[in-house]
């Protein structure tokens, strides 16, 4: 690294920093680098932390270019390791025919919020607008009215906008049915589509035998008069439907003649007065057509309805997307179901869609997990196709590299049990707020003869333990009964002993905190700081990263988010 001043030291950091993440660094992230390689500045932390802000604010002088160049002229070595570990970063294979940008599409049903299992497909479309530049259309799925939440609607939009997608525009297909029925009238002038008035399970028979319904030959004209009829509800739900022409001796019987239009009149649907709702093959291809969707990333599971578009493709003569299938993704550990979940809300099971334990996109903000940390690991998934189960592991993984950084520690204590230590004097505990970050300070804890310690560290077999940044403790047993004594601040001599270091509380300071987890809650307390964190996510030492969610005169409470 070029030159020691403290000041250069901090502006290289904070430029190899906003040159590799893009944006104006934290100063704690500034800091922590700095620190790391020269462990001597660390007594200056004040005087570092001071010049740091100078050195950020001269990073966000210079534009994207400048950075680059600067980094380049000023610390060669530095610019040459960014550049190597950017050879080895993941991307995404390229698209075919993308060379003049393109339009991707998200289009999920508003039939509740959105889960893990929707932000694969979500974050994969958003990476390559932002790889090839291009429009990003989010497109709310609504014409089966039977799986319309009204609620969805807004709860769908908030979903994206935390997960940060770039989002260029929004369709409801509930809007354009006009589109629709045009569009049906057009094909079946083509001949492409007709109007069947045939028992479902008289036509299933007929398709098994590879043989043409009576109405597939009926005159184009006798079709558009029943077309029109469906739309000026001449028709009852279940009497009439509309058939693409396919194949009839297509090897799956899946493909042969599917629907296209149906009538509904249960429920009514939220948002218009309609009789006639379409398909999801029709509405799909006349959006994707029209919005002039160029490319199209879904599950495999969609490769047969891949299969069925194609044919209203061929009929119109119009161009089709490129489409990519990727492989299933099991996920297990949390309900998905959105039946079930509304079902266990309704009951009483779960207290809403965020609850903790379901899967959903706002469960996991309120973990604390961060929207960058679920992108990052649906894109290292990828879009490959051999089905996969998703690894909750790599998630917090992912958002641990996040968090790490930025989260404050602090001490909890889970079902405390009162001591008291003779022998000890008063002292005053001076524990770092983050051990990589010396310029965030320390949170001070005064000891004056009893604390509160976890009951679960206090068995049989321990002689000896440290109350973790402030003195060790002898244990000895009296017929079960423990007594407890100052044993010295030697940290060897905790070592030595094989000491249990945990986390304490003076009694106090203790503040009531209720920490939820997926597998229940765990009561205790915890540092009077957390509640200065409210909204944040910080870690309780010896516990795992936490999101404080409530605070309150009578305590705190928090959401465990992961180790």
């Amino acid at each position: 690294m070029a030159g020691e001043d403290p000041k250069e030291l901090l502006f290289l950091c904070a430029l190899q920093n906003a040159v590799k993440h893009g944006g104006v660094p934290q100063a704690g992230a500034v800091i922590g680098m700095v620190m790391g390689a020269h462990p001597e500045l660390r007594s200056k932390a004040k005087e570092v932390s001071a010049l740091a802000k100078e050195a950020i604010a001269d990073v966000a002088a210079l534009s994207a270019e400048d950075r680059v160049v600067t980094l380049q002229s000023r610390a060669p070595e530095m610019f040459a390791a960014l550049s190597e570990k950017h050879e080895h970063k993941k991307v995404l294979p390229d698209l075919e025919k993308s060379e003049k940008g393109v339009v991707m599409r998200f289009a999920p049903n508003p039939s509740g919020p959105l889960h893990i299992g929707h932000a694969r497909a979500a974050a994969l479309n958003d990476a390559y607008v932002k790889q090839y530049g291009g429009r990003y259309i989010l497109r709310i799925e609504d014409t089966d009215p039977k799986r319309v939440d009204p609620d969805a609607y807004e709860m769908v939009v908030e979903d994206l906008k935390w997960l940060g997608l770039g989002i260029t525009e929004t369709v409801t297909q509930s809007d354009r049915l006009p589109l629709y029925y045009d569009l049906c009238k057009q094909l079946i002038e083509r001949g492409g589509a007709y109007v069947c008035t045939c028992d479902n399970e008289h036509f299933k028979e007929l398709k098994q035998a590879k043989t043409a319904c009576p109405c597939r030959d009926q005159p184009v004209e006798k079709n558009l008069a029943m077309w029109q009829k469906m739309l000026d509800h001449g028709y009852k739900e279940g009497e009439v439907s509309v058939r693409i022409k396919t194949d009839l001796n297509n090897p799956d019987p899946a493909m042969r003649d599917y629907p296209a239009f149906r009538i509904l009149d249960s429920p009514p649907h939220p948002k218009v007065k309609a009789h006639v709702y379409p398909l999801m093959n029709f509405s799909v291809v006349a959006d994707d057509h029209f919005l002039g969707v160029t490319h199209v990333i879904r599950g495999k599971d969609h490769i047969a309805n891949t299969r069925r578009q194609r044919y209203i493709y061929d009929h119109m003569g119009w161009q089709v997307p490129v489409y990519r299938h990727y492989g299933r993704m099991g996920i297990e550990g949390v309900v998905l179901s959105t039946s079930q979940m509304r079902l266990g809300i309704n009951d009483g099971t779960y207290s809403g869609w965020d609850d903790i334990r379901l899967g959903t996109m706002r469960a996991l903000a309120r973990r604390g997990i961060s929207p960058e940390a679920v992108k990052n690991a649906m894109l290292a998934i990828g879009i490959g196709d051999t089905d996969i189960s998703f690894s909750w592991d790599n998630l917090y993984a992912e958002n641990k590299k996040i968090v790490d950084p930025t989260a404050n520690r602090y001490f909890f204590v889970p079902d405390p049990i009162e001591i008291t230590i003779s022998g000890a004097q008063k002292h005053t505990a001076h524990a770092m707020l983050h051990p990589g970050d010396a310029a965030r300070g320390t949170r001070t804890l005064e000891f004056d003869g009893t604390v509160l310690i976890p009951n679960s560290e206090i068995t049989p077999d321990v002689t000896m333990i440290r109350l973790k940044d402030l003195f060790n403790v002898n244990v000895t047993w009296d017929h079960g009964t423990p007594s407890f004594t100052f044993a010295g601040d030697s940290l060897a001599d905790a070592r030595a002993a094989k000491a249990r270091i945990i986390q304490w509380l003076p009694v106090q300071q203790a503040v009531p905190c209720k920490l939820l987890t997926p597998d229940g809650e765990m009561t205790g307390a915890c540092e009077p700081q957390v509640k200065t964190a409210l909204g944040k996510v910080v870690q309780f030492e010896r516990v795992g990263f936490v999101k404080i969610d409530f605070v309150d005169a009578d305590g705190v409470k928090a959401y465990f988010t992961h180790k």
